[in-house]
């Protein structure tokens, strides 16, 4: 450890209660998917009286703060969204939004980061531009995805990202990427006639009984994928007919596929559409399907060996893990399309207790939950700067010799 990063480090320690409080409030302010407009003002009002260079607005309310300056830049990332969980305890009662995914956590992480790194002494020995990047729309709708598309990550050389433990993990921290499954999310309408289900229904064509025989093929179709390809198929029924009257005319669904790789996932695709598209032709039905979002499937990164370092100066061996290629999370995010245009240093941590996205998700431990990726974060930030080129051409390098192993 160098005194630079010691200093950083009694920083974050000095501002605990800081970091601590703004996780709080943004926990108690959850905000769906585009619409964290609250959220987004609370992170642009933080990164401002830091004294940054802030820029609202992107993609609708991301919001991104930089520090510095130079040919170097390093993002680190942190989600402002929450889920729906209308059955946790502290959901919005009007939304049923709830932090029940730890995005908060990212937000204090990312926040403890620039606490620290806007410190005169290490902003003016970065080396680099730190880039504080607080994202829009992770769980629906592909925020980075559209960031990337309108240039957002223009000229950004490495990621850093966190998330709490996705799989059961007894180590408080947990180092490196493992592989995640793409996804693609479709809204399906499918279109039949309405008639009087008592006095005619002869003359209807019953849009539910062609979906129920496209969700039948699909749970037949379960046998045909690969168990090694991790694929998923599921959705929701979100209109299924209009009264119980009248032979349903029009139902929808939310359906999500998924899988570990870019073949398996086209492939289980195609099979969800030839299953949609049978029901429909064996009532006389019509349907469609209309792409809202995909994420890239994530390949498996192991840990670096300045990760290992800096987690080796905030904890015993034993609070440590490492991602191995055994290691598989079967959920989707859309750091997995970032991956694909620059190297992405992922990391993952406890402090919460309950299944993601349950109402028994709460956090357990602030220190593990808020101060230890705020740590990871800056320390990170702090040593790919520092580091220079070396270290951000070898992780260059890993992505190019990684580039065909995600088409397969």
């Amino acid at each position: 450890m160098d005194a630079m990063e010691r200093f950083i480090l009694e920083v974050l320690q000095q501002q605990r209660d800081r970091i601590v409080a703004f996780a709080r409030d943004i926990y108690r302010h959850p905000e769906l998917s585009d619409q964290e407009h609250r959220t987004a003002q609370t992170v642009a009002q933080a990164f401002s009286s830091l004294g940054l260079r802030v820029q609202t607005g992107l993609s609708g309310t991301g919001v991104a703060a930089r520090l510095g300056g130079g040919r170097r830049c390093v993002a680190l990332l942190g989600e402002l969204d929450a889920i729906r969980c209308p059955d946790h305890p502290d959901a919005d009662p009007v939304t049923g939004a709830a932090h029940a995914c730890g995005h908060h956590a990212q937000l204090a992480a990312l926040y403890g980061a620039a606490l620290a790194l806007t410190q005169p002494a290490v902003r003016e020995a970065l080396g680099g531009e730190a880039l504080f990047f607080a994202v829009p729309a992770e769980e629906k709708y592909g925020g980075k995805c559209r960031l990337l598309r309108e240039g957002a990550f223009d000229g950004v050389d490495a990621a850093v990202t966190h998330h709490v433990h996705y799989v059961p993990e007894r180590a408080k921290l947990l180092l490196g990427s493992m592989p995640n499954n793409g996804v693609r999310f479709s809204r399906v309408r499918v279109t039949g006639r309405a008639a009087h289900a008592a006095g005619a229904p002869h003359e209807g064509v019953n849009a539910l009984s062609a979906t129920t025989l496209a969700l039948s093929a699909i749970g037949l179709q379960r046998e045909t994928y690969r168990d090694e390809d991790g694929v998923r198929v599921h959705g929701i029924i979100t209109r299924g007919g209009d009264a119980a009257n009248v032979v349903p005319a029009q139902v929808e669904l939310d359906m999500m596929v998924r899988a570990k790789n870019r073949r398996a996932l086209e492939d289980a695709w195609e099979k969800t559409c030839r299953a949609f598209s049978a029901g429909a032709l064996a009532m006389d039905a019509s349907v469609q399907m209309e792409p809202l979002f995909a994420y890239a499937p994530m390949r498996y990164r192991a840990a670096t060996a300045w990760q290992k370092e800096i987690a080796a100066l905030l904890l015993p061996p034993g609070d440590i893990a490492e991602v191995t290629p055994a290691h598989f999370n079967p959920t989707s995010t859309d750091v997995g399309d970032l991956s694909e245009r620059m190297p992405v240093y992922n990391f993952t941590t406890g402090g919460f207790e309950g299944a993601l996205h349950s109402a028994a998700f709460r956090m357990v431990d602030e220190d593990t939950a808020l101060l230890l990726p705020a740590r990871m974060m800056a320390l990170s930030a702090w040593r790919l700067l520092r580091q220079g080129a070396r270290a951000l051409e070898e992780a260059s390098q890993g992505l190019q010799d990684g580039a065909m192993a995600r088409e397969t």
